[in-house]
């Protein structure tokens, strides 16, 4: 541990259980790097992850954003390629998109894909798949109303998804954010996580909830939002 990081470990009392506003109120003081950094949010869910029927996944769209503009790009054709520009997406293409992405190339942050192109992006799958970019009409990005989903994403929709662990990681918005965005987008994550509870999850379903900026320590919360 660095000489700063050590100082704001002193922060954050040893074993401490915070109520989410309190924590928020201490985080903002826990950054010690010269960018504005992201704040974090992991979750331990009491779920099985071995169990197909106990994952939990969802899409939340956050209040107040992220912070950062969201580089959204859409692979369609025809009418919808106009669609798309105008609802502000940041580059629309076809089959010359599809051979980008599988050249490797991969600066966005979202992609969305009409459904009579799906069938072509299947070979992306390994590539996408690693960085967590394969749209599904689960999360919204594989739809025919382009322009409601371009403009979702960019305005801060995110997806969620328990990991092998049971544990969900997600950014809830910037270090430079006020005390009550960054408690809006907590509040409407966290409530989206428990509305996605699988019926078949038994005992105690939110197990730790923390906090913590890019590049410093964590704050654990009480799992209410009192």
């Amino acid at each position: 541990m660095g000489k700063k990081y050590k100082e704001k470990v002193t922060l954050v009392k040893k074993g401490e259980l915070y109520k989410p506003k309190e924590a928020i109120s201490i985080l903002k003081n826990l950054g010690i790097a010269k960018f504005d950094e992201t704040i974090d949010l992991s979750i331990r869910l009491g779920i099985d992850p071995k169990k197909s029927d106990q994952q939990v996944r969802g899409t939340v769209s956050l209040p107040h954003g992220l912070g950062k503009d969201v580089k959204v790009i859409v692979i369609t054709k025809g009418e919808k390629i106009k669609e798309a520009e105008s609802a502000g997406a940041d580059l629309v293409g076809g089959e010359d998109l599809i051979q980008k992405i599988f050249g490797g190339w991969l600066g966005f942050d979202v992609l969305i894909v009409t459904p009579d192109l799906m069938p072509k992006i299947g070979k992306l799958g390994k590539i996408l798949g690693r960085r967590g970019l394969m749209p599904s009409p689960k999360k919204g990005s594989v739809t025919n109303d382009i322009a409601k989903a371009v403009k979702d994403f960019k305005a801060g929709k995110i997806e969620f998804k328990s990991d092998k662990f049971g544990i969900i990681h997600l950014p809830i918005g910037k270090l430079s954010f006020d005390i009550d965005k960054i408690f809006d987008n907590f509040v409407e994550v966290y409530r989206s996580i428990i509305k996605a509870k699988p019926s078949t999850s038994k005992g105690v379903y939110l197990c730790s909830v923390f906090l913590s900026p890019t590049m410093g320590p964590s704050i654990r919360l009480e799992t209410s939002l009192k």
